[in-house]
């Protein structure tokens, strides 16, 4: 009985550590800042959103193995709220941030790549630590009704894509609303 005690209750503390390693205890706090102007390399797709880090790992192995650019900075555009519109007909764009392109680059992946500008512009911001793909996950059940709530008290519509940006380096994601007033 008293081994099974200890085990559970290593369970729980690891469970407890996991929880706080991953940002279950970290406060979401939302600024509007000026961001973007960053170059996308994307593919557009239509399904379940937790489908997105597939096409996101094969554009940056692409990217890397086909066309020697290394990239940091992963990402995905959300434009349906997956409460209101069904699974299969979620609307996205997946990919890789390039890092300061030089035209000569950008020139040689036309055609080959959907590329684009992000606009640069205010957003609805937020960041929260990346330590590895549950950390994603925490951040999806931390971040979004955090977002919703700002979104709410501050007279914005709840309609307007999300941009989340996957920093490797940086050990972050970094959540971006587009701003849409009522």
């Amino acid at each position: 009985m008293k081994i099974a005690l200890i085990i559970l209750g290593l369970i729980v503390v690891i469970i407890a550590a996991l929880f706080i390693y991953y940002g279950g205890l970290r406060r979401v706090d939302f600024s509007i800042a000026k961001q973007g102007g960053e170059t996308l390399v994307y593919v557009e797709q239509t399904g379940d959103y937790s489908k997105s880090a597939g096409p996101i790992d094969k554009m940056y192995y692409s990217l890397l193995n086909e066309e020697g650019i290394e990239t940091f900075r992963g990402f995905g555009i959300y434009y349906d709220n997956p409460q209101k519109v069904e699974k299969s007909r979620l609307r996205s764009e997946v990919g890789n941030i390039l890092e300061d392109p030089d035209p000569a680059i950008l020139k040689k992946l036309e055609g080959r790549y959907n590329i684009k500008t992000l606009t640069e512009k205010e957003y609805i911001v937020t960041e929260f630590p990346y330590r590895g793909k549950m950390s994603v996950m925490m951040g999806i059940m931390k971040v979004y009704p955090a977002m919703n709530r700002f979104v709410k008290e501050n007279g914005f519509d709840e309609d307007g894509w999300v941009m989340e940006i996957y920093d490797i380096p940086g050990k972050k994601i970094v959540y971006r609303k587009e701003m849409v007033k009522r």
